[in-house]
């Protein structure tokens, strides 16, 4: 090939580049003025991205999916390192938790009624635990014992370490739980979690008895397909956060006015904060139901108080769902976004400790939750929809899990 025809050849390529960005400019700018908002792409890349093992290269420096909204989310992102689709099967993924001394990551299946792990060491994932009384979001405590939310059961279990399993907690003052969601531990000895109602359907657990909120008219039959016990339970409590102490009493500590259907939850690095997304209307919900917002509380002798707005989850005017919350050591806010069809904007959030938008991760599915791992806690793993992903960082988790 001559140099004057490869010169000629980049600059017909440059040329059709340049068209092809100005239409696509002009496209958008119409919609504008049109006052119709643009119709989303098929995909969160262009040319579309192949996530699998044996995918074509596409990162050379800074993933394009790794998007920098604040430059200060450049020391939180690790330039060189890619996102990563570790394993495809579920049909909802969720509560990913690390186990320190296992090196290996737990997650949850909620349908399939499954937990699965992910070992670091070589890749592999397996079943973990069948059934999972439809497990929700899990977690470990300070004394590395894996903490789990279960939608059949409306429970929460400690898996202790000679195999056998302590239920914490399946109801406040007589009444039984909606469906716990996500649990955390403090370093006092104490577990808290969320009760919202999401369980309360047939794909993630079970809905109620007849006549209860999510069954009505009792044309469900919340017995099929399930253990002889499972059937009994109606919802009879408003959703709220729960505080287990060090001696088991179970504490109502935010109520559903505070946080409307609460489902993730985290603490700051000094445990003065608790972080508690809320999310959209469950089944069987009376009100208006959460709006997709995070809220924080201040923590102080088992208490939280003074709860308030953090963030209303809203990125280039598209509402960006909360779920699962992780923070990392330097007080960064995590989370999950769920953005539904608003392809590009589905994936992670990350928000500054007061609450302004570092930067973002995009994913070709809804994200549900996400967790710090690996030997380092730099990885942060993210289950979504069908699949889980991760992507090293620059920094690491905060907590146990």
């Amino acid at each position: 090939m001559t140099k004057e025809f490869s010169m000629s050849r980049r600059r017909a390529l440059g040329a059709i580049g340049a068209s092809g960005a100005g239409f696509a400019l002009a496209s958008a700018a119409a919609a504008q003025e049109a006052g119709s908002a643009p119709v989303p792409p098929s995909t969160v890349t262009d040319p579309p991205r192949d996530f699998g093992p044996n995918g074509a290269p596409n990162v050379y420096f800074w993933d394009p999916d790794v998007i920098a909204v604040d430059p200060a989310f450049n020391g939180l992102a690790q330039p060189n390192a890619p996102v990563e689709r570790l394993w495809t099967g579920a049909l909802w993924a969720e509560g990913p938790a690390w186990s320190g001394v296992g090196k290996y990551l737990v997650f949850s299946d909620i349908p399939n009624n499954c937990q699965y792990r992910y070992l670091s060491e070589d890749g592999h994932v397996s079943v973990f635990r069948q059934p999972s009384n439809n497990s929700n979001g899990n977690s470990f405590d300070y004394q590395g014992r894996q903490l789990s939310c279960e939608h059949l059961t409306r429970r929460v279990v400690r898996y202790e370490l000679d195999g056998s399993v302590t239920i914490l907690a399946d109801n406040f003052e007589g009444q039984p739980f909606n469906s716990p969601n996500d649990v955390v531990a403090h370093p006092d000895g104490s577990y808290w979690f969320t009760d919202p109602p999401y369980g309360g359907q047939l794909y993630e657990g079970a809905p109620d008895a007849p006549g209860g909120p999510s069954n009505p008219n009792g044309l469900l039959d919340v017995t099929l397909g399930q253990p002889p016990e499972v059937g009994s339970a109606q919802r009879e409590m408003p959703t709220a956060v729960y505080r287990i102490g060090p001696d088991g009493t179970v504490t109502r500590v935010v109520e559903e006015e505070g946080a409307p259907d609460p489902n993730g939850l985290a603490f700051s690095p000094d445990q003065s904060r608790l972080y508690v997304a809320s999310t959209g209307k469950g089944p069987g919900d009376q009100g208006p139901g959460g709006g997709g917002n995070i809220f924080v509380f201040d923590i102080a002798n088992g208490q939280a108080t003074n709860g308030r707005l953090f963030s209303d989850c809203m990125v280039d005017d598209v509402k960006c769902g909360p779920d699962g919350l992780s923070v990392d050591v330097y007080g960064n806010v995590w989370s999950s976004s769920n953005a539904g069809r608003n392809v590009g904007y589905n994936g992670v959030t990350c928000w500054s400790p007061e609450g302004a938008l570092l930067g973002r991760i995009r994913l070709p599915e809804v994200c549900g939750n996400v967790c710090f791992g690996g030997p380092k806690r730099n990885r942060l793993f993210m289950a979504a929809s069908q699949s889980l992903y991760a992507v090293y960082t620059a920094t690491q988790g905060s907590g146990p899990a």
